[in-house]
């Protein structure tokens, strides 16, 4: 490193020679180099001044020694590390504990429990799905009072539970006896006559449907073969009957009324209507 002595000696010979070379170089004289030269001291002993008063605190701040901490044991920081380490493992495994059992563990059992009842209710086995009462406990008092020492333990336990069960009214009472079939009915309308028969008259029935029929009958054939033929042809009596033309009325229907005396005694038109309900 340069001492400052050399540095002040440097300085010191290139002012003078700057000093020279400005005075030959130029018309000033001798009191204007004076002048020249002894600003320059000021202005060089100022400087030194100022280098000697900084430079020091310079140099101490740049080589002073850093800070030196007192180093921890490397197995004493390991098992810092570690010891932090499981604190923060148990706290998150506290944590997943938690939240499993409140509400992760209460979700699954609900929705098993949903699809459990309805897989019984799908099967039929809704029972199940109860929490049951237990068998004769509504007899045992009764049983008691009436009995009053009489001993059970011979009795199996098939026997005991045959005893104690309670069975519902539905199942101790006998069933109704069957009604027998109905036989279905066969209709069989009358043979058509033909045109040149006494007492011959030809129907027409005028169907809800536009459709018109027609069929020759016998004037001494009773009104119940115009509900037969209804009945053939696709109309239910329950539902519909036959009426006159005009007036618009009901015709009078029976077994033992014939169509002469219900005014039938020429071709006739007749009309299939739906039966009021209110009727």
């Amino acid at each position: 490193m340069v001492s400052f002595k050399t540095v002040w000696l440097f300085s010191i010979l290139s002012l003078s020679f700057f000093c020279f070379a400005s005075w030959k170089s130029s018309n000033v004289g001798v009191k204007g180099l004076v002048l020249l030269v002894g600003r320059a001291l000021l202005v060089l002993g100022l400087v030194s001044w100022l280098v000697s008063v900084v430079a020091p605190r310079i140099s101490s701040l740049a080589l002073r020694p850093p800070r030196s901490f007192p180093e921890a044991p490397e197995d004493e920081v390991e098992q810092k590390r570690k010891l932090a380490r499981r604190e923060q493992q148990d706290e998150y495994s506290q944590k997943a504990s938690t939240y499993q059992e409140n509400i992760l563990k209460p979700r699954q059992e609900a929705k098993f429990r949903k699809k459990e009842e309805h897989f019984y209710r799908m099967t039929g086995e809704a029972w199940k799905l109860s929490e049951g009462y237990a068998l004769g406990l509504d007899q045992d008092s009764e049983e008691g009072a009436v009995l009053g020492e009489e001993d059970f333990t011979s009795e199996s336990p098939n026997q005991e539970a045959l005893r104690r069960r309670k069975l519902p009214e539905s199942a101790t009472r006998p069933p109704p006896p069957l009604e027998p079939p109905r036989q279905k009915r066969i209709i069989v309308l009358p043979e058509e006559p033909s045109n040149g028969v006494d007492g011959v008259v030809t129907i027409a029935l005028r169907c809800p449907s536009g459709r018109i029929l027609k069929r020759r009958f016998l004037k001494s054939h009773s009104t119940q073969v115009l509900l037969d033929w209804m009945l053939k042809i696709g109309y239910h009596p329950a539902i519909y009957t036959v009426c006159t033309t005009y007036p618009r009325r009901p015709l009078e229907i029976g077994k033992e009324t014939s169509l002469e005396d219900t005014g039938i005694t020429s071709d006739t038109v007749l009309n299939v209507d739906e039966k009021d309900p209110s009727t």
